[in-house]
């Protein structure tokens, strides 16, 4: 069978790109601004040639023609939900540090080409707020030949473990039709014919315990006392006065969700955020940091799947990552196009 060549741009780690491999794609080109992506891309031989460099420095008309697909998650803190509470930093295309990169983005897909195209980014992205990013979206796909077809995809309901909400846009060149995402195969309830979600306990069944080192990293600081008494399944607002506990110690949504957010087995994990933080979860119920290779499974990278830098670049890498099962069924589904 044919194998369809990618690019690959904003790789990162190269989630997005390992659920393209296999479901039988090839990537002959892959980019990142950051040496430690880049590195991890080489490790795993996840494409032919690794640009590592800001993008506005390639000249992708070179590439015309020679990609069926191009993938890519430009920088999401723009478009972040955290961002409405950073009031001093702008966001969308004013965003001082990464607003370039979505006309970036199509500035490859007209010089590039290709057949087809897969863009991702925060949930964030849909919001009002950012109407003048989206408006250009829709109108550069347009004026490019592509029929475009987007949603907010829940990663949990196309059987990976963690509930991550990111916005999808397909964009096919109008004599291939317009795409459909594939059926949802799972739900919370495994209700209508559909399995249940894929829960923490069953990926991270080999890791259910905490080592004596663990116990001396005190997840949650001054606050750890605290993260022990939570149940699994719940946050900080287990100890507020809405859900009934006798001598309150927070306000009603007083902080962020992630404070003290502790994982359940029986569910799949919350959002994997891009940094580890003392106080922000997610965390094991065990009443630990999670581990690097339990991200990982969460985010449906293989377990050799390399990772280049220390522990935080490590997490960096993963938490920014697309869930490569779900990269793989959109890949699946694209083929059919093709």
């Amino acid at each position: 069978m044919k194998k369809y060549k990618v690019i690959s741009l904003f790789s990162g780690c190269g989630g997005l790109d390992l659920g393209f491999k296999k479901a039988g794609f090839h990537t002959i080109l892959a980019t990142d601004i950051w040496d430690v992506a880049c590195n991890t891309l080489k490790m795993n031989h996840a494409a032919d040639n690794v640009f590592c460099g800001d993008i506005r420095g390639i000249n992708f008309t070179k590439y015309n023609g020679e990609a069926d697909v191009v993938i890519g998650g430009p920088p999401c803190p723009p478009y972040s939900q955290t961002r409405h509470y950073l009031t001093h930093l702008k966001g969308g295309f004013e965003d001082e540090k990464a607003g370039f990169a979505v006309p970036e983005y199509f500035r490859a897909i007209e010089e590039i080409n290709p057949k087809a195209f897969v863009f991702e980014n925060v949930d964030g992205f849909t919001f009002k707020t950012y109407e003048e990013p989206m408006t250009f979206l829709k109108e550069r796909s347009e004026s490019l030949g592509y029929n475009i077809t987007y949603r907010v995809v829940n990663a949990a309901n196309y059987g990976v473990p963690q509930t991550r909400k990111r916005f999808l846009c397909i964009g096919l060149k109008k004599n291939l039709g317009t795409f459909a995402f594939p059926q949802e195969t799972h739900s919370e309830k495994g209700d209508n014919g559909k399995s249940k979600w894929v829960t923490c306990g069953e990926v991270l069944y080999d890791s259910d315990d905490i080592t004596e080192e663990e116990k001396e990293q005190r997840p949650g600081s001054k606050d750890y006392e605290l993260l022990v008494g939570v149940p699994p399944g719940k946050n900080y607002l287990y100890y507020t006065a809405h859900e009934g506990y006798p001598e309150p110690k927070f306000k009603w949504k007083s902080r962020y969700w992630t404070f003290l957010l502790k994982l359940t087995p029986d569910r799949p994990s919350w959002t994997i955020q891009a940094s580890q933080s003392n106080n922000q979860g997610p965390f094991h119920w065990k009443n630990r940091f999670l581990r690097i290779g339990e991200i990982k499974r969460i985010q449906t990278i293989d377990d050799d799947y390399q990772l280049y830098g220390d522990l935080k670049d490590q997490w960096r890498q993963v938490g920014n990552a697309v869930p490569s099962k779900l990269a793989f069924v959109i890949a699946t589904e694209i083929k059919k196009y093709l």
